[in-house]
Order: C-alpha cells, then structure tokens, then sequence
C-alpha cells in the first residue's frame, strides 16, 4: 500500500499513576512460589519488564480515551469540526455496545457528520484504525480522522494471581503459559492523521505492507469475549516462546515486503517504533531483520506490554523526547496475536507545536488533559 496525500500529524498518549513493579507481583505470588520453588526475580529476569502501571479502580476505558483524544487534537491546531472518522482501536472497551467510540465522540465533542466505530485486532487494533483513516484521507472522504484508544491491565493481572495461587494443580509449565499475563501494563494513546494539504507538520505517511500468518492464532487466547470493566475476570494462556518466534519469523518475510514496497534499504531505516513484548523479543527481532537497536525507542522495561496502544505511546514519547530528526526514514513494526503484522513507513519532518484553543465543551476536560 502507498499514499500520497496522508500525513501523521499528532501522536499522545496518557499514563496511569499507579506503578506496580514486577517484585510487587512477585510479592502477591508468594504462595506459587513458595509451592513450585520458584526463585525471586524469575518474572523481571524473564521478561525484562521492571514496572507496569494501572488505572485506578473504576476508571472507565472512553474517559482515558477522550484524554489522549483531547491532548491529539489540541496539539495539532487542527479544529475538531474538520475531523471525519473516529476509529477506537483497543481490545478493551467500555461495553459489548455502543461502540466505545460513540462515547468517545461524545466526550470530545466532534461533529455529527463523523462516522464512529471500534476495530479489535488485538496489538494491532490502533495500527489498523491508522490504515482505515489514512485510505479514506487518500480518497478525499475526509481532511482529518483520529484513531484512540485504551488498554486496562488491572483485571488481567489480578485474576491470573489469584488463578495462579488457587490453583494447586499447576505445574510450572502451566504457569509458564501465564507469564505474558503478568506483563501486561495499562496505557492510553491517539493517533490523528490529516491531508498533506491540510497537514501542519507534513510528516507523511508513505504507505507499508500487512502480513498474516493465522495458522499459529492459537499461541495466545484469551478466555471468552468479555468488556472492559472492573466486572471483566479474564484469563490469558500465551505459548510466549512459539508466538515469539513465529511472530518474528512473520515479521522478517512482512519487512522484505516493506522495504520493497517503500524502495528503502534496511540501513537506510533511520528509526522505529515497535510493539513492545519484552527484552527478549526486542532483541531476537532487530537481530532477524538486521536493524541496530540504538534506532529503536524502547518503552516496555517501564511500562510492560500495553497491548495496541504499546507501539503509539512509544511513539508519542520518543516524540516528547526527541528521538526523531527532520528527514528520518521512520518505520513502525507492529506484531500481534493472530499472527498479525503491520508495518508502516513515515517520512518524519517536526514535531507539532500546540495552537489550539479547547472549544466550550472541551474546557472542563483541560486540566486533566495536560496532567
């Protein structure tokens, strides 16, 4: 796939508080340890993860995403009667219906003539929201579109302890297939895209490639479909080893595709953002598609796994932090459950410089917009 007309124009993203470290769950889990032998510091040694973080309890999914959305929009300068598509993109989500994304409108106070939905594709559901937006910016449907969305990992996290402690029958490789459970962390992020005539930044979205390998969909399943809230109890089994090789196995063929598609050498990829799993895939991919770690901006020793929101917040922070240099070749590595990949390319050119003035109904949501 390639564009022409589609600029990336604004990335945000927003963190919980509450930090939970991987001694702290360790702590929780006494009672399997203590049972199975387990030595301290196994989940920090295994995963490279030293801390996740969580909502506080009764945080809604759409009120998060309305933050990110609000922090996007504000940045961008661009006015929010121009924005046509609202894609929500996360695995979680306030109910089974409405779309979460009609809640998410309401609060942002985009107009009636936007069209709202929800996209699930695990780790890649904002990834594949950007897809949407950027075809239907190409086709000249519309001049901006914004794609959000939130991952909750409090839930996850506690029911896979309190599986774990409860249930004797465990054996240690059966907790091996809980261990990606653990790594989960909660975030929330926004993506918005305009036409390059419409662009403040002209960072342009150049096109990228999609790879499928769903003969493997079975590596990591989660327990049946359920909604976002506090009264979500959840189970996750992952085979983390087999997906992780598979995945990477996917994304080598999906990078050839890219750098094709888009005429780039793999040196001549200046910078990425990718989904983030754990130390251990980081390095085992950049080795497979001959990428050197330092272009990479990492977040997942900090932050954990947040699912779909995971490779656009590193992108927001490698932003915030300068990670990115006019002209950069950037590339955007998305690996999920499925298997699914999504790569996509970005000709990098400035960071977007706040202009806008919040409308009316946006004002009471400032404050909590810049925290």
């Amino acid at each position: 796939m390639r564009y022409q007309n589609v600029c990336l124009e604004t990335v945000s993203y927003t963190l919980p508080e509450e930090v939970v470290t991987s001694a702290d769950l360790e702590a929780r889990l006494e009672p399997l340890y203590r049972r199975l032998r387990l030595p301290e510091g196994r989940l920090e040694l295994m995963t490279g993860i030293v801390q996740r973080r969580f909502w506080l309890p009764g945080t809604t999914i759409s009120e998060k995403s309305i933050e990110s959305g609000e922090k996007a929009i504000r940045t961008s300068g661009i006015d929010r009667r121009e924005i046509g598509v609202l894609v929500h993109g996360s695995v979680c989500r306030d109910f089974l219906e409405p779309a979460t994304a009609s809640g998410v409108h309401h609060g942002l106070g985009l107009p009636s003539e936007c069209m709202v939905y929800d996209v699930s594709n695990a780790c890649l559901g904002l990834l594949n929201g950007v897809v949407q937006v950027a075809n239907m910016i190409e086709l000249g449907q519309i001049r901006a579109g914004l794609v959000v969305g939130t991952e909750s990992s409090r839930t996850l996290v506690e029911t896979t302890i309190a599986r774990l402690n409860s249930d004797t029958s465990l054996t240690r490789k059966d907790v091996k297939l809980a261990v990606a459970s653990l790594t989960i962390g909660s975030g929330s992020a926004a993506i918005l895209l305009a036409d390059r005539d419409f662009s403040r930044t002209g960072n342009r979205l150049l096109g990228g490639v999609v790879r499928t390998a769903t003969d493997h969909c079975q590596l990591c399943q989660s327990g049946r479909d359920e909604s976002g809230g506090d009264d979500m109890k959840p189970l996750m089994w992952t085979d983390s080893e087999r997906l992780m090789h598979e995945g990477i196995a996917a994304a080598k063929e999906a990078f050839n595709d890219f750098l094709a598609e888009l005429s780039w050498e793999a040196s001549e990829v200046d910078k990425t953002f990718c989904h983030q799993v754990g130390r251990a895939h980081q390095k085992l991919l950049f080795e497979s598609l001959g990428l050197d770690l330092s272009v990479d901006y990492a977040t997942v020793s900090q932050l954990g796994n947040t699912g779909s929101v995971a490779l656009p917040t590193a992108a927001a922070m490698g932003i915030e932090q300068g990670h990115l240099q006019p002209n950069d070749r950037v590339a955007m590595l998305g690996i999920g459950s499925g298997i699914n990949v999504l790569m996509l390319g970005v000709d990098w050119q400035t960071s977007p410089v706040s202009h806008a003035i919040p409308t009316p109904h946006a004002r009471s949501r400032t404050a909590a917009a810049e925290r």
